[in-house]
Parts: structure tokens; C-alpha cells; sequence
């Protein structure tokens, strides 16, 4: 099977087990590998006839829907750039990026959890002349499959691959990053992953993130496609509803990341004893977010399984590790797994150079799923260093046996269940509100969110500092997205400096921890 070209995948898993099993959602419906390949191309003849083709780019915000899925495989037939953006973000969000990627058509969803998207397309499109908009509500419109041109040409190699998805993060930047990656670079990472945690014809994985993720769209949708295992779909996460769900149908891998486990671990400890929630758990694959102490133990006492197969990437570098299930329980507690297949994964010093084994210093990585640069090609001379490895700014180790440790980070970023949130922005956006005069914004560690967004304040006048609730209105009428407004704040008289001006950030993050 090809890993280079998405399309190419999807047909030949419809032609291997046309009859197996690609995903099933919350209301039962359910598509086999044939069904779902079909619906892709009667879905991309209707997408032709409204002019796309190769050369545009398609920003879609969609929810985790059946709908989405076939989106996907839709756009792929069709070769066009695919710019998933996830529910969470607004119109300053949107607008950048469309603007930034010259996307020629913005798909959203009706109003879904009291949100009004077409009404935030219409204004993002607006501010951005061309865009054409598509609401997708109800059933996908469709076309003669026999009026599309040929599907595009499976690429020999993955260096030969074109740029098929532009990924957004906020990294360290106010403006978001958008990271282009090939089909091959995105099917790096979701095979690397599924051969590490073992997966294989007949698993269920619990798909309750954003499936715009990429993660999602790009990570277990190849995992489906190359290693035959189907997706359980929900489009909003409900900690007990959820857990139901996956019980339900049969699920073995139960993902996502620490929040989600937690979840998992107290909808078991709900049950009578003996009663497993998960019967037929392998593992629970994660990522993301720190793990708290115990929690793999925990799991693989109380649910069953490996535990949890934790793993580590970026946005411009998805799934660079991952846990297998027959790694010894120190590491799986501790460590997030060993580099995948063709990662590299150097430590070095201040200087730039190796550090010796288990010594800590700055993750830098090459790999099959290495993006291709940023969007805003200005950006790609920080990403890389000289040896053309990527600077992910986290700080970290590897032992002996190759197990990678994260212990902290050189970016200003934060963490919240899977979002990378840069602080920098949150910052230049409070930094606006009148009764701020000064603000440094940290992240502090959660149980529940992995790290939470803390805002520290100087207030312009001290006798009346401002609240969450008034910080967080004003963010909102700001149209950003609400994973980014502080959860708490602190109000001081003087942000703490080192002699040269520069904000003493891991001083407050250890007095407010």
C-alpha cells in the first residue's frame, strides 16, 4: 500500500476489505471502506462542478462528523491544498489564514453548540475578497463521479510528493504558523504510530478529539487506511455519555491523551467492581499533554490494556515518538516513547552541539513526517537549524534504550489539552484592556487541561485591578477563541526581571504552580 498519496490509500483499502468497517459515529451510522471512498467521489464531482481542482486551497472548520471524513477523502480526490481548522477558532483566526494560504472556498457547519459558523464565515469573508463559502447542512450534495478528471498521479517517492495540507499553530508567533506538509509527511506519522502501538485489522479507536486535528484528519485516518482499524467517532467529548459510546462498540484502543484517560478511569471507578468499562482494551494511546504521576499505573490497574502508550510531535512534526506495548512500565509511566520509524532525535547543548546520553538539552529532530516549511517562508530559517533538523524547542533527554523524556521548553507556549497556545499572543491581545499596564501570561500545571493559561498583571491603577470575568468579556468581543482566555490571574505591583528586562518567567511559574 502506498503511504505517499492519501487517495491512493483510500482506493486500495476499498479494494483489500471493501466491506470492512472504516468508522461508525454516536448515532450509529456507519461506513465500510467501499462506502466511504464512493461517497468521497460523488462528494468531490458535486466539489468540481463549484470549480475545484489542483491549485486551489480549501479552508475547512468542521466538527468530528462522518461528513468530515468524506471531506477529506473528497478533497483528496480532487488534489486541492486542505486547511483544517478546528471549531474552536474565530474570526481573527480564520481571516488570517485564509488570507494567508489564498484559499479559494471556506466550508463550515451550520450553528452547532450554540455557535453561529456561517454567520462567522460570512464575515471572514468579508474581510477576505474571493472567498467563496459552502454551509454544509444535512446530507452531502453530490455528482457523477464519471465527469471527474483522472485522480492525481501517486507520487514515486516522498520527496516527490506535492503540498497537500497546511496545518495552523500558534507556536511562539502572535499570528498563527501554518506548517505545509505532503500526504507522504502526514502517513509518516499515523504509520510510524500504528506500528509502534501494534495496531491491526479488527481494533476500535476512540476518535473524541477534534478531527481537524492533525492528529485526526491526517494521523488515525491513515492508521484506518494502512493497518485496517476503525474509527468511533463523536463530535463533542461528554464524560459520560463518551465512555458509553466506546463501550458500546467494542472499543481496544482508547485514546486520546491525559484528560481523556481520566475520563476513562472515573467512568470505570462509576462501575461495580468487576465490571470492566472496556472489555476488550489493548491500550490507550496519548499525547499532547503531560502525564500526571500514576496515572499509567492506574490505568492499566483499572481498565486493563498496556496503559497508556504515550507519544510526542508538533505540528510541524507529528507523532516524532510513541510508546509501544511491550515497553517496560518505567518508561511508559515516565518517558513518551522512542522516535518511530526514520525519526532522528539529537539533544543538544547551548552551543548546538550532541549532548551525552541522558544529559538534558534541546530536542532537535529529521524525519519522514518533517514539514516542509511554513507558509510564511520567513519563518523556516528559526524552524531549522544548519544540519537541517528541526528546533522544536522543547527541552528534554534520551536514555540508553532511546526513550525520550520531555522535562520543559525554550518556546513561550502553553499547552491546554492538545493546543499549543502562545503566550506572546494572549499577552499583545490583554495588553489592550485600559486597566492593564502590564501583563506576562504563563502556564501552570492542571490535572484536567494538562496546563492551564494563568495571566500575571500589573494593573494601571492598583485600586482597581481587573477581574477574570472583565479580561475574559474583552477577549471575547475580540473574536478569539476561547481556549485562549486566562483561567486565572494574578495581580502584582512589579513583573519580576532579569538585568536586561526580560520577564522572569519560570519564577512565576514556580511561585503560582
Amino acid at each position: 500500500m502506498t503511504h505517499t498519496s492519501l487517495w491512493a490509500a483510500i482506493e486500495a483499502r476499498a479494494a483489500r476489505t471493501p466491506d470492512g468497517e472504516l468508522l461508525v459515529d454516536e448515532h450509529g451510522r456507519r461506513l465500510t471502506h467501499r462506502e466511504f471512498r464512493d461517497a468521497a467521489e460523488a462528494f468531490a464531482a458535486f466539489l468540481h462542478t463549484q470549480g475545484l481542482g489542483p491549485g486551489d486551497t480549501v479552508t475547512w472548520q468542521l466538527p468530528t462528523r462522518l461528513e468530515s471524513v468524506v471531506l477529506v477523502g473528497a478533497l483528496s480526490r480532487l488534489g486541492v491544498v486542505q486547511n483544517p481548522m478546528m471549531p474552536i477558532h474565530r474570526e481573527r483566526e480564520l481571516a488570517f489564514v485564509t488570507r494567508q494560504t489564498g484559499a479559494s472556498m471556506l466550508i463550515v457547519p451550520p450553528a452547532w453548540r450554540g455557535y453561529d459558523y456561517p454567520e462567522l464565515a460570512r464575515r471572514v469573508r468579508d474581510r477576505v475578497p474571493g472567498l467563496e463559502l459552502l454551509i454544509l447542512d444535512g446530507p452531502l450534495p453530490t455528482g457523477d463521479p464519471a465527469h471527474l478528471p483522472p485522480a492525481p498521479p501517486v507520487p514515486g517517492t516522498p520527496e516527490d510528493a506535492p503540498v497537500r495540507w497546511y496545518f495552523y499553530t500558534s507556536g511562539t508567533t502572535a499570528d498563527p504558523k501554518g506548517a505545509r506538509h505532503t500526504d507522504a509527511s502526514i502517513m509518516a506519522a499515523g504509520v510510524g504510530m500504528a506500528d509502534r502501538i501494534g495496531a491491526r485489522e479488527g481494533d476500535r479507536v476512540a476518535l473524541v478529539f477534534p478531527f481537524a486535528h492533525i492528529g485526526g484528519c491526517t494521523t488515525w485516518l491513515t492508521a484506518a487506511l494502512t493497518h485496517g482499524v476503525t474509527m468511533i467517532l463523536t463530535e463533542a467529548f461528554h464524560p459520560e455519555e463518551t465512555p458509553d459510546l466506546l463501550r458500546r462498540e467494542r472499543v481496544t484502543l482508547a485514546g486520546a491523551g491525559t484528560v481523556f484517560h481520566q475520563a476513562w478511569l472515573a467512568a470505570q471507578r462509576r462501575r461495580p467492581a468487576g465490571d470492566p468499562l472496556f472489555p476488550r482494551l489493548r491500550s490507550c494511546p496519548g499525547g499532547g499533554a503531560p502525564k500526571p504521576p500514576g496515572l499509567h499505573e492506574a490505568i492499566k490497574r483499572e481498565l486493563g490494556g498496556a496503559g497508556v502508550l504515550a507519544g510526542w510531535g508538533m505540528t510541524e512534526a507529528p507523532i516524532l515518538t510513541m510508546a509501544g506495548p511491550d515497553d517496560p512500565d518505567d518508561a511508559l509511566a515516565r518517558a513518551e516513547g522512542r522516535p518511530t520509524r526514520g525519526v532522528e532525535v539529537t539533544v543538544v547543548g547551548p552551543d548546538g552541539l550532541p549532548v551525552p546520553v541522558g544529559a538534558e538539552g534541546e530536542l532537535r529532530v529529521r524525519g519522514p513526517q518533517v514539514m516542509r516549511g511554513y507558509v510564511d517562508a520567513r519563518l523556516d530559517a528559526e524552524a531549522f537549524d544548519e544540519a537541517g533538523r528541526v528546533r522544536t524547542g522543547d527541552l528534554g533527554r534520551v536514555d540508553e534504550h532511546g526513550n525520550v523524556y520531555v522535562t520543559g521548553r525554550l518556546k513561550d507556549v502553553i499547552l491546554r489539552k492538545g493546543e499549543t497556545i502562545s503566550a506572546k499572543e494572549v499577552e499583545d491581545l490583554l495588553d489592550a484592556h485600559p486597566a492593564v499596564a502590564e501583563v506576562t501570561v504563563i502556564g501552570l500545571p492542571d490535572s484536567e487541561r494538562g496546563e492551564m493559561v494563568c495571566a500575571v498583571i500589573v494593573p494601571s491603577d492598583p485600586s482597581i485591578p481587573p477581574d477574570l470575568r472583565t479580561l475574559r468579556d474583552f477577549l471575547g468581543t475580540r473574536e478569539v477563541m476561547r481556549q485562549k482566555f486566562p483561567e486565572r490571574i494574578e495581580i502584582v505591583s512589579a513583573l519580576p526581571r532579569n538585568p536586561s528586562g526580560k520577564v522572569l518567567k519560570k519564577q512565576l511559574r514556580e511561585r503560582y504552580a
